[in-house]
């Protein structure tokens, strides 16, 4: 793969994937560079290596004389053809999530990112009722066990209720399984994270394998959340994402989820970039749902879960 360009600059996360996919990855600068200087590192790299893809990843516009050269390599008129495709477009076919540009110029991708139409939202509904069911009459032995469980290790209400932002911007209450201290934000409102301190040993238990959260059950039952979906977070966090990312409140498009794409795709986040990155993929989510796509993250959530998988 050769990369024209440093316009979005690929997280470690997404390296590791990518160089799964390709044998070999190039970047080449263009900005502040002569079309020469530009034009002649780009036909050493392709006489070197054995490209099938070139990424046009680039604020600036090209110049004339590398798109013919750039059109000679697309079309065959060397002895291999290179797909040439833009960075947009790369991100949605190979890494699965959708650009956002830094400097909020370019909001041509938000015009596809629109809520479920009446039929896929029907399709969500009986796919939220029928496993939201089945996921409650699995789980009931561990929902029982973890109520007396917490009950026996740490001082406070068994469940953790909260309000969220949801559907449209408005909030609801979220309830899951309390799995830290009830003094945990004693310093302040922060993020949680991976092998939180401030979680209890059984709290921290039941957040590696999801256990808190089956009590959202009830949220989906009555309608103020899907099965799959961006996960919904406190107003405190939305207000300032919104500052620093304007158009943060799309995922707010769609009801908030149990599980979602962002959330098998993507770390813990701990920080506006974080939620920006999880952003890209709950736009591809909403983009490009589809039954197929549900149920992928269904599965990725199993594997998680289970440990088989991580993101």
């Amino acid at each position: 793969m050769l990369i024209l360009g440093r316009k979005y600059k690929f997280t470690q996360l997404e390296i590791e994937r990518l160089n799964k996919k390709f044998s070999s990855i190039t970047t080449i600068k263009y900005t502040n560079r002569s079309s020469e200087d530009v034009l002649a590192e780009i036909d050493n790299a392709t006489k070197q290596n054995d490209f099938d893809i070139l990424v046009l990843n680039t604020k600036a516009s090209v110049d004339d004389i590398i798109i013919k050269y750039l059109t000679n390599l697309q079309f065959g008129k060397r002895d291999k053809k290179i797909r040439i495709i833009s960075i947009e477009h790369f991100m949605e076919e190979f890494l699965h999530k959708c650009y956002i540009p830094d400097d909020h110029t370019d909001l041509d991708f938000l015009d596809d990112i629109k809520p479920f139409n009446a039929f896929e939202y029907g399709v969500k509904r009986v796919l939220d009722i029928t496993g939201a069911l089945i996921l409650g009459a699995i789980s009931s032995p561990f929902t029982i066990f973890s109520y007396f469980k917490i009950k026996s290790s740490s001082p406070g209400p068994i469940l953790f209720k909260q309000k969220r932002i949801g559907y449209n911007n408005e909030e609801f209450t979220c309830i899951k399984f309390r799995s830290m201290d009830v003094d945990a934000e004693k310093d302040g409102i922060q993020f949680a994270k991976k092998d939180d301190d401030r979680a209890y040993p059984y709290g921290d238990f039941m957040r590696k394998y999801r256990i808190d959260e089956l009590p959202q059950i009830v949220n989906v039952l009555k309608g103020e959340m899907h099965l799959v979906g961006p996960r919904p977070e406190r107003k405190h966090w939305t207000d300032k994402f919104e500052l620093q990312i304007p158009y943060y409140s799309e995922r707010h498009l769609v009801k908030p989820g149990i599980t979602g794409w962002a959330q098998v795709m993507y770390p813990y986040g701990a920080n506006a970039e974080d939620a920006k990155q999880k952003l890209m993929y709950d736009l591809y989510y909403i983009k490009h749902w589809s039954i197929v796509l549900e149920f992928k993250v269904i599965w990725k959530t199993i594997l998680v879960v289970l440990g088989k998988k991580g993101v």
